[in-house]
């Protein structure tokens, strides 16, 4: 048997897993089960915690629900840097990702601050399939256009400000969006309300997962490109179908903080030979 934690952060949740100690693979399909909300746990990301190189406490892997790994996820960094300090007994971490390395604290009241990196907006990097401005182009789906942003936050992000994200069609062009021939590697997909300069609505369709009740990068990303345009302040409040994030762009260097929850829900015990 193989101990798990069942986390969150605002009701994104995960099926988390610490091989530091022993390794073991982690198949698609497995992951693919393991997610399934009717025959597995149920989450929308399965999470990793490995050995961390030299400088960093843990390597996080994340794992989509269709089974496809991902560069990094905002919320269950969070939710593996809870766990990190309470370990190691101390107020900060520095986890490693394939989007880069996050720099995380303790922000007091359950919640835990982490340095997203300053955001990418070269068309190379996010990433597109030709030179475009990424600060707002129009998509083509199905004979409509629409104007996007497009940003990356370790990982890729297709941002759309919208009259009112309760509204927005996040089912229907969500996924048409995720799979655009723009987005080699698909995209993460925001429908944006800014409300204030300094409150905004989103609503996401996460790239491998659908519809979730929060995602800490697509925040970020939200956050980033609207600054960018001039629509908001470097602190907002980002309010998720799960609750609030507080993400502020630091002046120094433009480096995303992004403070929230992290939650343990439960712990158990899985017989990832079933799940094969």
């Amino acid at each position: 048997m193989t101990r798990f934690l069942k986390m969150h952060g605002l009701g994104n949740d995960f099926v988390v897993f610490d091989a530091r100690k022993q390794g073991f693979g982690l198949s698609t399909d497995t992951a693919r089960a393991i997610a399934d909300r009717r025959h597995g746990v149920g989450c929308d990301q399965v999470i990793v915690i490995e050995r961390g190189r030299d400088g960093f406490d843990a390597l996080m892997r994340s794992i989509n629900a269709d089974g496809g790994e991902v560069e990094s996820c905002g919320n269950a960094s969070r939710c593996v840097a809870r766990l990190l300090m309470e370990e190691l007994d101390r107020p900060h971490v520095t986890i490693d990702t394939l989007g880069g390395p996050l720099v995380c604290r303790d922000a007091g009241g359950g919640r835990i601050t982490v340095d997203m990196n300053a955001p990418r907006f070269h068309w190379r990097d996010i990433p597109l399939v030709e030179d475009v401005d990424t600060m707002q182009f129009v998509l083509e789906v199905d004979g409509a256009n629409h104007t996007v942003s497009a940003v990356s936050v370790g990982n890729p992000h297709c941002v759309l400000f919208v009259e009112d994200a309760e509204r927005a069609p996040v089912t229907e062009l969500g996924p048409q969006l995720e799979t655009h021939s723009m987005f080699p590697k698909r995209t993460n997909v925001e429908f944006v309300t800014v409300i204030t300069r300094e409150k905004m609505r989103m609503r996401v369709w996460e790239r491998g997962a659908g519809i979730t009740s929060a995602c800490g990068t697509g925040a970020c990303a939200a956050v980033a490109a609207a600054h960018r345009l001039g629509l908001a302040d470097r602190s907002v409040e980002v309010m998720l179908d799960g609750g609030p994030l507080a993400i502020k762009l630091r002046e120094t260097d433009d480096h995303i903080l992004m403070t929230g929850p992290a939650v343990l829900a439960f712990r158990g015990d899985l017989d990832l030979e079933a799940y094969a």
